[in-house]
């Protein structure tokens, strides 16, 4: 049956052609990137599509930045990444979860095109920043886990066909570190080996007094790092090299060179709020 799941993993994989430029800078990305930050994306395959209606986000994909291969001080961690790849050694890298490839490491750059956002763990300290990047780095050559996926979709889609909880791999929670694992997972079980909180549930206590509980890495989805108050959004628009660095000097277009599908999203450059508009919001 190994060639009905390599079908199935194929056509899930596909990804359509991206039509419009992409809105991050990622060169100003790259060089501001920082080792146990997340790489947040927008993905354009047939999963994403899945993944992007049951979370009602838009964020599909995550990597852990480790950054180049010349800057891990560690002389053990840079042969465990040069056993996975044999690129410059002053590329910037990510090591992400792919369904069909596993846990791999690959350089950044091969996002350019793609909306990216990156997410900052708050105050996180480097060594254990460190300690994040070392156990993803552990993780490298760990399969992708088909079913864990399917689970998680069930989970979260609260109409599925068959009960949430019944006979599902989320809850069956080992010590040790599994055979298989998905994006998000590998990246919560990372900040969980410094007890570094994603969305964790905090209850109010009658003295006033709040306790935590950690989450089920299993249950972590790429959005949740972007909802976490524990991770800063950085933001990265492409501006410079089109229209100028600042909103004044953007180059607005008529929408009338747009496709008539794309021109009921749009308005025109000269649209304004009307005088009348705006003596009726005063």
């Amino acid at each position: 049956m190994a060639w009905l799941s390599n079908l199935i993993t194929r056509f899930l994989n596909a990804e359509r052609s991206r039509q419009d430029l992409p809105r991050c800078d990622l060169s100003a990305l790259s060089r501001a990137a920082q080792p146990g930050d997340v790489i947040l994306l927008e993905g354009m395959s047939r999963v994403s599509d899945v993944i992007r209606w049951v979370t009602l986000s838009p964020w599909t994909h995550a990597a852990l930045f480790i950054g180049p291969l010349n800057q891990l001080a560690n002389p053990m961690l840079r042969e465990a990444v040069q056993a996975h790849y044999d690129g410059p050694a002053d590329e910037p890298l990510l090591i992400e979860s792919f369904l069909g490839r596993g846990t791999i490491v690959q350089p950044l750059r091969l996002y350019e095109g793609q909306h990216l956002r990156l997410a900052r763990p708050r105050d996180l300290k480097a060594p254990d920043a460190d300690r994040v990047v070392e156990y993803a780095i552990s993780r490298l050559g760990a399969a992708y886990d088909v079913r864990q996926i399917f689970d998680l979709l069930r989970f979260l889609f609260p109409w599925f066909i068959l009960p949430r909880r019944w006979r599902s791999s989320l809850f069956q929670l080992k010590t040790g570190k599994s055979t298989a694992t998905v994006c998000s997972t590998m990246i919560a079980e990372a900040f969980g080996q410094v007890q570094f909180p994603i969305l964790p549930l905090v209850l109010r206590q009658s003295d006033g007094s709040a306790r935590f509980y950690r989450r089920n890495p299993k249950l972590c989805t790429p959005s949740d790092f972007d909802y976490s108050p524990y991770f800063d959004i950085i933001k990265y628009p492409l501006t410079g090299n089109f229209s100028g660095t600042r909103y004044d000097q953007i180059d607005w277009h008529s929408m009338t060179e747009l496709t008539p599908q794309q021109q009921g999203l749009y308005v025109d450059q000269t649209f304004t709020a009307s005088q009348h508009d705006i003596q009726q919001i005063d």
